[in-house]
């Protein structure tokens, strides 16, 4: 019941996901990433534990093909799971486990990968990929969200969707971004109003980790 697009910034070195679901809670079962490491979505039946997993084995070296090929051989039941991975290098994979009853496929674009189950056709995945390659220029976060808006305009999942997150890791530990919609109406549209809200205040929230004594109070609101 899920549409997604993990990728890494070739500008900036950056990993993200943007994903969304018609469930609840999409943000803290699906996507995972890592800096200066790799991304990885656990999907259909989701399998939590497959995220940290991938993060590990790509942090020891593992290429994104390698590490999917591991985690579905790894897996107690991989014909109903749905795993994607993109790595430090750009390489990117998915599987698609031949039981999951819905319809379902992945893309492999530059750099990026997006997944599918629970879509309204075949072609849902390839139109993420699209949305995103064709915001080159765009800021990373952006790009993101305009892929899996074309995901949602090519058909999107067979039911409304009702929760969303984006989630990019930089050169942290923490994330750069984790914000997350849940169960609400048009929650795309909330997850870009979000990181409208958020986007300026990004590298203040790491100043304050960071530079603390940089920190300057903020303005007053207007009366």
């Amino acid at each position: 019941m899920t549409f997604s697009i993990a990728a890494r910034c070739p500008a900036t070195g950056s990993f993200g996901i943007a994903i969304a679901t018609s469930s609840i809670a999409v943000g803290n079962r699906c996507p995972w990433a890592r800096a200066g490491v790799g991304a990885v979505t656990t999907q259909h039946r989701s399998d939590i534990r497959l995220g940290p997993i991938g993060l590990d084995l790509m942090g020891q070296g593992l290429s994104a093909g390698e590490t999917v090929r591991a985690l579905v051989a790894a897996s107690e039941f991989p014909d109903q799971r749905q795993v994607a991975a993109v790595d430090r290098d750009g390489n990117a994979a998915f599987f698609c486990g031949p039981k999951i009853p819905s319809l379902n496929s992945g893309h492999v674009g530059r750099g990026c990968v997006s997944t599918g189950n629970v879509i309204a056709n075949l072609d849902v995945p390839k139109a993420i990929v699209a949305g995103y390659e064709a915001s080159q220029g765009m800021p990373f976060a952006e790009r993101l969200l305009a892929g899996v808006d074309a995901g949602l305009a090519a058909g999107g999942e067979t039911q409304p969707i009702m929760s969303a997150a984006l989630l990019i890791v930089d050169r942290q530990p923490w994330p750069l971004v984790d914000l997350r919609v849940d169960f609400q109406e048009q929650p795309l549209a909330v997850l870009r109003g979000l990181w409208k809200a958020y986007e300026p205040q990004v590298e203040h929230f790491i100043v304050q980790v960071l530079r603390p004594n940089e920190v300057k109070p903020r303005a007053k609101p207007a009366a």
